[in-house]
Parts: C-alpha cells; sequence; structure tokens
C-alpha cells in the first residue's frame, strides 16, 4: 500500500482520481475533462516547460505556433501510448521531461551555438519534446485504466480537458509575463530567470532517476 501511494505521488496521480478510474469504466467524458484539466494545471513540469517556451516570444502568433506544436506532440503520444498500450518506464520518461525543462533554459540563455557549436531548430526540439510529455501523461493513465470499454472517447476527453487546462494555466503564465516585461527588472533578470528553471529541471531530473534507481534495487 504504501509502495503504491508513493507511485501515485511521484508520477502526479492522485489516489482520489486513481479510484475514481477503476471503479467507474464504461465512458466518462466529463469526469475525464475535469481530470485532464487537472493534471495539466498541477503539473509542474508541464508548465515549466511552457514558461521557457514562451520566455522570449512577444507576439500572441509566435505563441499560438509554438503552444500548438507542443499541443501536437502530446496528444498524439498520450492517445498512441495508451491506446496501443505502448509502455515505457514513468520514472525515465519524467526525467527527460525534467531535462526538456533545462534544454528550454539554455536554449534562452543562448548557450548552445556556445557548447556544441549549432543552434537546434526550436520548433523541432518543442514538437519532440511534446511527444514525451504526452508519453509522461500515458504513462499515469496506463497504471490506472483497468477496462477499455471506452477508452477512446474517455481519452479524447482527457485530452481536452488537458488543452483546456494548458489555455487556462497559460493565460495566467501571459498575464505575469506581460507585466514583468513591462518593467525595468525584465532585462536584468533573464539570466536568473533561466538560471532558476534550468535548476528546477535539472531537480527535477534527479528526483525520476532517483525514483527509478531505488525502484530497480526493490
Amino acid at each position: 500500500m504504501a509502495g503504491s501511494a508513493g507511485e501515485a505521488l511521484a508520477h502526479g496521480v492522485a489516489e482520489g482520481d486513481k479510484a475514481f478510474i477503476q471503479n467507474n469504466p464504461g465512458v466518462n467524458i466529463i469526469p475525464y475533462i475535469y481530470l485532464g484539466a487537472k493534471h495539466m494545471v498541477t503539473g509542474y513540469d508541464h508548465l515549466l516547460f511552457l514558461f521557457g517556451v514562451i520566455f522570449f516570444l512577444y507576439r500572441l502568433k509566435d505563441v499560438g505556433k509554438y503552444v500548438t506544436l507542443f499541443a501536437i506532440g502530446h496528444s498524439t503520444t498520450l492517445l498512441a501510448g495508451v491506446m496501443f498500450n505502448i509502455h515505457a518506464n514513468a520514472y525515465l520518461v519524467d526525467a527527460i521531461i525534467g531535462l526538456s525543462v533545462v534544454y528550454k533554459a539554455l536554449d534562452n540563455l543562448g548557450a548552445f551555438p556556445t557548447l556544441i557549436g549549432v543552434q537546434p531548430n526550436q520548433k523541432a526540439a518543442v514538437l519532440i519534446f511534446g511527444f514525451f510529455h504526452g508519453f509522461g501523461l500515458a504513462t499515469k493513465l496506463q497504471d490506472l485504466v483497468v477496462s477499455r470499454d471506452g477508452l477512446f472517447t474517455n481519452l479524447v476527453s482527457f485530452n481536452v480537458g488537458v488543452e483546456m487546462g494548458q489555455f487556462m494555466a497559460l493565460s495566467l503564465i501571459l498575464i505575469l509575463m506581460t507585466a514583468w516585461r513591462r518593467s525595468a527588472s525584465f532585462g536584468r533578470s533573464v539570466v536568473i530567470a533561466n538560471g532558476a528553471l534550468m535548476c528546477a529541471g535539472i531537480v527535477l531530473t534527479g528526483y525520476q532517476l532517483a525514483g527509478f534507481f531505488t525502484e530497480q534495487t526493490l
């Protein structure tokens, strides 16, 4: 019991959500929309990555392009991962998600031309990391879904909820970012903010890798 609770905590799955999914087979559109929105709004790893993605995007048109790429990525692997029962270790997937935060912080600091002599394609990177973020959501649901009755409808509903949660969280981030950019402190805080973002990603990655190696020793 303690082990399963720890695993649920480590991967951001509330026990109440787990109980609901396992005790309510069949189509549950509204509850799954709620669960999807909740997972995105409380998914600090996803939000940190999005914060990094939009950090230097000033036009809503550009924000829309990058967020759409991210949505395409995570929607694809969320649906495919669960529908086709594609398994991967959740700790390792979440560690890669943590690394996506580190990557975006380094990208914002312009570190890659210096470190590797080339600037990675930013749009391609957001799409690729979107695949991993979606697969992270898939690994959470795979261990919870006990019935395939109504599975596709529920998954689509969950994904709609994820997009709704993403829109709400992103709207708040954009409002705060816009106000921050208009202040004199923004230019002075770029390095500090992205340094903090990188540290957060390193901590997330380390936490998940520690969970993985602990799991291997049990």
